[in-house]
């Protein structure tokens, strides 16, 4: 971003066979979660954040895959777990031109023999990917838990 930031993440991760949970749908949703992430919170308006559910399954005949793009990311915030860097992030975006606050946190796992994940992302009203989703070391980059 060419910024010095206290809190940061960079995400460019694909997370496959996920069981996601949507409002109004019974049970659960099997497919790819692919998030791409360029936050920093002295820089909020030149932040960015995706998130691209693909629909394995289309139960039905329906096919619920989606694109959600933030469109203000209202907060950004480091907390150290241990070793490890975890950031969330907080705005709205929108799906489908409907405009949702949704929540994501990233963690960076330190340890080069673990997979980094993203503990949770929330598009309220919407979308839950349902827990943790592992996404290989290296691909959540997080600056500043302290």
């Amino acid at each position: 971003m060419g910024l010095i930031c206290d809190c940061s993440v960079v995400v460019n991760a694909l997370s496959v066979d996920n069981n996601v949970k949507f409002q109004r749908v019974d049970g659960t949703v099997k497919g790819d979660l692919k998030y791409l992430a360029n936050v920093c919170d002295n820089n909020l308006d030149a932040s960015s954040l995706t998130l691209r559910f693909t629909d394995k399954e289309q139960a039905g005949g329906v096919d619920r895959s989606f694109l959600f793009v933030a469109g203000t990311i209202t907060s950004v915030v480091c907390r150290k777990i241990c070793m490890n860097c975890e950031v969330t992030v907080t705005g709205t975006g929108t799906v489908g031109g409907v405009t949702y606050p949704f929540e994501a946190v990233f963690r960076d796992q330190v340890a080069s023999s673990n997979v980094d994940d993203v503990q949770s992302f929330v598009i309220t009203g919407f979308f839950d990917q349902n827990g943790a989703a592992p996404v290989p070391q290296g691909s959540i980059v997080a600056v500043g838990c302290v």
